[in-house]
């Protein structure tokens, strides 16, 4: 992910300015989950433990904000990635993963009238996140591939449109369930036959 920089130098962030960032992006995921996007920005602010000046120091506007919490949530589930596969077998850091990126299509289901909004009036809030998506794919299916785990004839392109296609269609009401079985599906399709 790129280092934060200040919006009046561009220089990166001292730590501590990095530091109150992260807590606001992290308190903003939380209050507007639980009150909307509508949320009070003080609101968040208190949450985070640091005063309204410093939110709108680093967040000018609610979509500045709005942006910022997608583009993290962008990030940390692609960064999500190398630690899956140190940790587990590449078949099921990819099976782990894909249950990360139903929680990140949910989280960006309820924020999608917001983002919309903000790329109607000339924001990118998207940017690189279908790159930054397919390249963790792609990470995760090589690994797999190295581990003979699945088919070669499958791009991560194709696996990523399944993704977002599964997680779409099975938001709420349908649900969490029939996503994970549909992941499943796709994810025993890919499987490496002997």
């Amino acid at each position: 992910m790129a280092e934060p920089r200040t919006h009046d130098t561009g220089r990166p962030l001292r730590a501590d300015a990095r530091r109150n960032r992260e807590k606001i992006l992290t308190a903003a995921v939380r209050v507007f989950a639980e009150e909307g996007l509508e949320a009070h920005l003080e609101r968040i602010a208190k949450a985070a433990g640091v005063g309204s000046a410093t939110l709108y120091r680093n967040f000018p506007t609610r979509e500045a904000l709005i942006e910022a919490v997608y583009r993290n949530e962008v990030a940390q589930l692609c960064d999500a990635v190398p630690g899956l596969l140190a940790e587990r077998p590449p078949y099921e850091a990819l099976r782990a993963w894909t249950r990360l990126f139903l929680d990140y299509v949910t989280a960006k289901l309820g924020m999608a009238e917001a983002l919309r909004a903000i790329a109607a009036s000339g924001g990118n809030p998207y940017g690189q996140s279908r790159d930054m998506i397919e390249a963790a794919v792609a990470d995760l299916m090589e690994a797999c591939v190295a581990a003979g785990a699945i088919r070669t004839d499958i791009s991560p392109a194709d696996l990523s449109a399944a993704l977002a296609a599964i997680a779409v269609s099975s938001a709420p009401p349908a649900g969490r369930e029939q996503a994970e079985r549909l992941l499943d599906l796709v994810l025993d399709g890919l499987a490496a036959r002997p």
